[in-house]
């Protein structure tokens, strides 16, 4: 269940965000660094290579996929994920229950395509809080995470 509108709104958050993620690999070189680590105590995702941090971006985090599992599950509906982290996820969910959107306010979403729908979803959350940026963490057994980057600055 969705407004007519969202299909389209939702195609433009993924597009804004392509552009976003776009800037940030030409300014601070994302995806191409050699390593990167999230802290969940700090809410941090650090960018390094040999020589140590070079980038630093605050986090929340808006879900997961599983290939297992076959689905997306909201960061709120984790039970995992430490509360300060997932506000901008609950708020995605607070968007989805205002104008009637389904999708946002499931915990699990299924799709063929998990990738897409990972980064459709992330897009939706990046758009309605104004994100600068998202990754997807290289998939772990399966398991991909995807983070909302609220900042971002070169290490000092």
């Amino acid at each position: 269940m969705q407004p007519h509108w969202y299909p389209a709104w939702r195609d433009e958050a993924f597009k804004q965000l392509t552009a976003k993620n776009a800037r940030l690999a030409k300014d601070f070189r994302l995806g191409s660094w050699s390593r990167y680590n999230y802290d969940l105590k700090a809410g941090k995702l650090l960018f390094s290579d040999q020589s140590g941090v070079k980038v630093v971006s605050e986090i929340q985090i808006a879900g997961s996929t599983s290939a297992k599992a076959g689905n997306w599950l909201w960061a709120w509906a984790n039970s995992n994920w430490p509360s300060e982290f997932i506000t901008d996820a609950q708020s995605a969910r607070s968007f989805g229950k205002e104008h009637g959107i389904s999708e946002l306010t499931r915990d699990y979403v299924t799709d063929e395509d998990l990738n897409a729908l990972g980064w459709e979803l992330t897009s939706a959350v990046t758009r309605i809080c104004n994100a600068c940026g998202a990754y997807r963490c290289p998939p772990d057994d399966g398991v991909g995470l995807y983070l909302i980057l609220k900042t971002i600055s070169w290490a000092s």
